[in-house]
């Protein structure tokens, strides 16, 4: 795979396109396949391209990044642990097990979470009763 960074010679827009090859790149431009997004012309050309180099500060930008991410990550998973021992999981009947709680039609001994779609959360949050949502990463186990 090689990425181009192209150029319409009719509205001078700048776009990157990926192609299986140089050759491909040169098929699909003799047959006018490459078309500009903006202005729908077939006057496509390559532009010029200064190669991508990683140097030591993006190397120690990334890690910091990574290790950022693994610091969140690990966090997230300790959050969310603590929430399933200490709460019921009602799943997608989250928004009606909160309504039942909130008007005393049903008592629980413990708080619940599950899943509530944006509408759902919107009219809870009408309705005065109060949620909180919380980032969730599923386990990967291969």
């Amino acid at each position: 795979m090689i990425k181009y960074k192209l150029i319409c010679k009719n509205c001078n827009l700048l776009f990157d396109s990926w192609f299986g090859s140089s050759n491909e790149f040169e098929k699909l431009k003799n047959k006018k396949f490459l078309i500009c997004h903006n202005c729908d012309s077939k006057k496509i050309e390559k532009s010029l391209m200064a190669p991508q180099v990683i140097s030591k500060s993006k190397i120690r930008n990334f890690k910091q990044k990574n290790l950022n991410f693994n610091k969140v990550s690990k966090k997230i998973k300790e959050y969310q642990n603590f929430i399933k021992k200490n709460f019921e999981y009602v799943g997608k009947n989250f928004a009606y097990e909160a309504r039942s709680i909130h008007y005393n039609e049903k008592k629980k001994d413990k708080g619940i979470y599950g899943t509530a779609s944006n509408e759902e959360l919107k009219e809870l949050k009408e309705e005065g009763i109060n949620t909180e949502v919380i980032p969730w990463i599923e386990d990967k186990k291969n």
